[in-house]
């Protein structure tokens, strides 16, 4: 009966969504029709239906109803229950609900706090973000129905894939899809703009905070998902540049480049155009990522459809999405006033050269991605990877790097070089002090060189914004742009010491070996059988020591799941300040030996720090401003209502 009452609910949500679709836009161009005042509540009740239907859903995984064919096929009754739960959305059809649901969720809270635009543009906002919900709607219930019956019910479940079976997957998947429906959004949000001509400030400003949002979990969740493959596949590596991993970069890429767009216009009237088109590329790349995930034509533990129909459905759902977006701006685009005009030499300007770069980069990405599916289609396999990203990538990561550190110096509008010569003394120098040590210290790459030297150019810069300033006056969104340049900088230190300086050693070893990696040294006392809830392992206990220092005992494993069947390597960690010890346990060899996999990763786990630091000084940025626009609300009101006092007491006869 649950899954009944998921599936109604959902049904009902997409007529809500016609409904809506139809009153927005009607009321898009008649604000005094009827359907208009349906608009509102239809999203927000959109929003409570699709909420129901999701909470079916987990609760079906929770109680593993093996009738639903979704549970049967991705469950299992001896499952941790964590993973009972989180495996609602470990699979194609549940994730697609999931998304939807946060998409109803976002418009309907849109719906109802949102009335700051006039509503005309609201009206053609929630339109607009009924009609990309239809055929997200139309897709989940025609092709890939959540809550489909199996008849006869089977005895038990087939289970989760084993690499799934981690806390990651907790974090990971619901993060960036929130980050992706942030994103569609600022699509609607930019197409509502457009349709009713009213790209203003005061737009960008009801904007920029959804946008923000979105950037942040965007952030998170890449930054959980790149931690999550590093010690859950057993190789080592933190970023693949695979196709899949691709796909979430790639709009992140654009929402960062609109967030700076967005900002701008909000601050200064400015680049209007831009944020518009940004808009619309930030959620073509969400589009994109979705057809490569789920149209079947990659295999990774992350692509969860395989089934052709699918990604044929959404590739039309692609087309028409985009294709209209971009018939829509082509056609309103000459109606965009300009803005204000900003010399190159200011924050304006800089804002600009950063976006190009970032537009770039994503460029860059976009084509290294699709192009080995392109050639593939003709029979050609063409491997792509870090040999093309990491050095085309460069050629604008760079530059746009030193812009970051001179940019927050420079002043709205117009500035003079010599206003900022100190600081941009002070970080060159900095800057070309560091790569003179490194470069006589050590004999690394040219990319982890420029890397390491530019990430503590970038990390004093980052703050030189507070300089003259008295600590308790800066805004948060001030604290927040500080910090968040900063997390690049600790981010990038930690991916380019990583690079120059990490040591491997793959060794078979038996009980009473020990192997010696960088400063560290690893003794393998013994391996031992161990059991879990849905699997087995061998465990090894393995003693490590620093430099000679107090040892520690680790156990990494090699397990064996047998619902469904599949290994997996269970790595042990051990962290310092400076670094991280990696310890993979591997098959046992003929000769009754161990393989062990150690890997030493100096500054590895900054690379992590640095993407919470960008998160946080997002949210950071996020509370300043919605503090800020509530004061300025609110003070408006104060005024308004003063001014009307002030009028009736003008008004008033004299006794």
């Amino acid at each position: 009966m649950i899954a009944e009452i998921g599936l109604a609910a959902l049904w009902l949500a997409a007529a809500l969504a016609v409904l809506q679709l139809i009153g927005g836009f009607v009321g898009a161009r008649n604000e005094s029709s009827e359907l208009t005042a349906l608009v509102r509540p239809a999203a927000v009740l959109q929003g409570l239906l699709c909420a129901v239907s999701f909470l079916a859903l987990v609760y079906a995984f929770a109680v593993t109803d093996l009738s639903v064919k979704l549970v049967a096929t991705h469950s299992h009754s001896m499952k941790p229950m964590a993973f009972k739960l989180s495996g609602a959305w470990a699979n194609h059809e549940g994730s697609m609900l999931l998304w939807i649901a946060i998409m109803a969720f976002a418009g309907g809270l849109i719906a109802f706090i949102e009335r700051r635009l006039p509503e005309k543009t609201m009206m053609a906002t929630l339109g607009t973000q009924a009609f990309v919900g239809i055929g997200f709607y139309l897709f989940i219930l025609l092709s890939s129905n959540p809550f489909e019956r199996l008849s006869p019910v089977p005895m038990e479940g087939n289970g989760l894939n084993p690499l799934l079976q981690d806390m990651g997957v907790s974090f990971h998947p619901p993060t960036l899809y929130i980050g992706y429906v942030g994103l569609s959004i600022a699509f609607s949000f930019a197409l509502g703009a457009l349709l009713t001509r009213n790209v203003t400030p005061e737009f960008a400003r009801v904007m920029r905070p959804w946008v923000l949002g979105a950037w942040i979990f965007l952030t998170i969740g890449i930054t959980a998902g790149s931690y999550w493959a590093y010690y859950e596949l057993g190789w080592g590596g933190w970023w693949f540049w695979d196709p899949v991993e691709n796909a979430s970069l790639m709009p992140w890429l654009a929402a960062t480049a609109l967030l700076h767009s967005a900002s701008v216009l909000a601050a200064r009237d400015a680049l209007r155009t831009w944020t518009i088109m940004l808009g619309v590329v930030a959620f073509s790349m969400s589009m994109v990522g979705t057809f490569l995930v789920r149209s079947g034509i990659l295999t990774s533990v992350h692509a969860f459809a395989v089934d052709p129909e699918r990604g044929s459905f959404i590739l039309a759902l692609l087309a028409l999405y985009i294709g209209g977006a971009l018939i829509v701006f082509a056609l309103r685009a000459n109606t965009i006033a300009e803005g204000e005009r900003f010399s190159l030499l200011s924050r304006e300007g800089a804002l600009v050269v950063n976006n190009v770069a970032l537009s770039a980069i994503l460029g860059i990405v976009l084509l290294g991605t699709l192009y080995p599916l392109l050639t593939e289609a003709f029979d050609v396999r063409v491997s792509v990877g870090p040999p093309y990203f990491d050095p085309v990538s460069a050629i604008f990561f760079l530059p746009m790097l030193a812009i970051l550190a001179v940019g927050p110096l420079l002043r709205w509008r117009k500035d003079s070089f010599d206003r900022i010569r100190l600081p941009v003394i002070i970080i060159s120098v900095v800057t070309v002090a560091v790569l003179a040590l490194v470069l006589a210290l050590s004999d690394i790459g040219v990319l982890p060189l420029l890397g390491m030297a530019m990430s503590v150019g970038v990390a004093v810069a980052s703050f030189m914004p507070l300089r003259g300033r008295a600590i308790r006056r800066v805004p948060l969104a001030v604290w927040g742009m500080c910090i968040a340049h900063f997390g690049v900088a600790v981010g990038l230190f930690g991916i380019a010491a990583d690079t120059a300086y990490q040591k491997e050693r793959l060794v078979a070893a038996s009980p009473g070996d020990t192997v010696d990696i960088g400063p560290w040294e690893a003794t393998l006392a013994s391996i031992s059988p161990v059991a879990g809830p849905n699997w087995t392992a061998m465990q090894g206990d393995i003693f490590v020591s620093y430099e000679g220092g107090p040892a520690t005992e680790t156990f990494p494993q090699a397990r064996s799941f047998w619902a469904p069947q599949g290994e997996t390597s269970e790595v042990a960690l051990v962290t310092r300040w400076n670094g991280q010890l990696y310890v993979a346990l591997g098959n046992m060899a003929e000769d009754g030996r161990w393989q062990l996999r150690l890997w030493w990763k100096p500054f590895v786990t900054w690379i992590w720090y640095g993407g919470l630091l960008i998160a946080l000084g997002g949210a950071l940025a996020l509370v300043g401003r919605v503090v800020g626009d509530v004061r300025r609300r609110s003070a408006t009101q104060r005024g308004e209502e003063r001014r009307a006092e002030e009028a009736a007491l003008v008004a008033e006869p004299a006794e």
